[in-house]
């Protein structure tokens, strides 16, 4: 039942980077269009959408916390996402997720996603 594989996720420390991958099993990003978001839930707090991804069109969106620090990316080649994370603050740890929607082209809301993984952590230090 899962089909979206999120990894890459580590300890760094404020102000480094990370690379997250997202897999995305039993899609084949070349047939059609899909809008992949990546998403964030730490301790004691909802999940929320960090930034989506239109896998044809390449139209992005990001939350405002993360603009100027993270970039969504696509290798349609490889049915992959990236979330190339620069800057990182403490405040950044959580658990990531991707998931994928077929209607919402535009949102950052984690209830029009779904096929969701367990995701991967990524914990930053000062």
């Amino acid at each position: 039942e899962v089909q979206l594989q999120a990894s890459g996720g580590g300890l760094a420390q404020t102000g480094g980077s990370l690379r997250l991958s997202c897999v995305a099993h039993r899609y084949t990003f070349a047939e059609r269009n899909y809008v992949i978001g990546w998403f964030r839930q730490a301790p004691g707090k909802e999940r929320e959408g960090i930034a989506s991804i239109s896998t044809n069109y390449g139209s992005a969106y990001y939350v405002d916390s993360v603009k100027g620090r993270f970039t969504i990316y696509t290798d349609n080649a490889k049915n992959t996402v990236y979330l190339q994370m620069n800057d990182l603050k403490p405040e950044d740890t959580a658990d990531y997720y991707c998931g994928v929607t077929f209607h919402s082209y535009s949102s950052l809301d984690p209830t029009d996603f779904g096929s969701w993984g367990p995701g991967t952590q990524v914990t930053v230090s000062s």
